[in-house]
């Protein structure tokens, strides 16, 4: 595993994170972003840098893209000097980017045209368990091309879940970031409500902590905006492309939705008054503003840390399928 050259192409707030956890595991790593200074940060931790993404893939032996739009990843992919250019038979691309399912099929294709394995394998769970490693991983591909990524995605990930074919992992990737996002609009209008009606926002924090109406969400992203940073390492933009992925998969399926738009257009009119760089949870300042109102509590961290010891990653076996064959996990 240890011998395994993988390039690492997007060093963004969850790339950099990901590929930090390759290089603390002893990995050799070539990184490449558009960024110079990020590269170099890594470039004095012991990582190599490459001229291209053909270079890194000539030269590599798994490449990782993690990048902030399905149009990056197939500029990446597809330029002259791209992925595809320098892919081989034997090599594998890992897609770990939130992208559109029939995308990455379309991209998938091209690159195994080249004798390449191509998987899909976004990540879902926050920056701070990135980070660490624990981040949960969804892996869409072949079972023979699962298990023979299972051992990488073993570092960068604590919880591995095999989906299926290429492209499911992404619609599972769509639909799980949609749901944190509707209960981030939803804690908004929560803890606002809460704030005009007079409670203490620490109470209150603690009374949704321990009831039904408990979220992932809650206990991490309430926690950044009672505490005011708002800084949970997503934006507004991001949002915005994550939602609009979700409600152009329910259009293309003919699936009625309707909370779906909804919460597109809070986050878009979120993104006209503040910015699409804005950090997504003070999407709550629409309502503090129309309040005149401050949502904050005491004793909350600025931003999220990771308190699960860091451990090897195993394969999440769904109910009623059989367990991983035996060396699989």
């Amino acid at each position: 595993m240890h011998d395994t050259k993988i390039g690492f192409i997007g060093l963004g707030n969850v790339g950099a994170k990901l590929a930090g956890s390759l290089l603390r595991h002893g990995i050799p790593l070539t990184v490449r972003d558009l960024n110079a200074d990020l590269e170099d940060a890594f470039v004095r931790k012991g990582a190599s840098k490459a001229s291209s993404a053909r270079e890194m893939a000539e030269k590599t032996d798994v490449l990782i893209t993690c990048l902030p739009s399905p149009a990056a990843s197939a500029d990446v992919m597809e330029r002259s000097d791209g992925i595809l250019a320098g892919l081989s038979p034997g090599k594998i691309w890992l897609e770990m980017s939130t992208t559109d399912s029939t995308e990455i099929k379309r991209l998938g294709a091209l690159a195994e045209a080249r004798g390449a394995t191509a998987m899909d394998c976004p990540v879902s769970g926050g920056c701070h368990r990135a980070e660490t490693g624990n981040i949960s991983i969804f892996a869409g591909g072949s079972r023979a091309a699962f298990e023979r990524v299972l051992p990488i995605l073993s570092i960068l990930g604590r919880r591995i879940l095999h989906t299926g074919p290429l492209g499911s992992a992404s619609i599972l990737k769509v639909i799980t970031n949609y749901l944190c996002t509707v209960h981030l609009a939803a804690l908004a209008e929560a803890l606002s409500v809460s704030k005009v009606a007079g409670m203490d926002m620490n109470t209150t924090y603690e009374a949704i902590r321990i009831s039904s109406g408990n979220s992932f969400v809650h206990e991490t992203e309430s926690q950044v905006i009672l505490n005011g940073s708002r800084d949970i390492s997503f934006t507004m933009e991001l949002v915005v492309k994550d939602v609009g992925l979700f409600q152009a998969l329910a259009t293309q399926l003919r699936v009625p939705v309707e909370i779906s738009p909804l919460v597109l257009d809070v986050f878009k009119d979120g993104q006209r008054r503040y910015g699409g760089r804005e950090l997504s949870p003070n999407i709550i300042k629409r309502l503090e503003e129309a309040c005149g109102i401050q949502v904050l509590g005491e004793g909350f961290p600025p931003q999220m840390i990771d308190e699960e010891p860091e451990a090897p990653g195993y394969e999440v076996v769904p109910r009623g399928t059989k367990a991983a064959p035996s060396g699989a996990a």
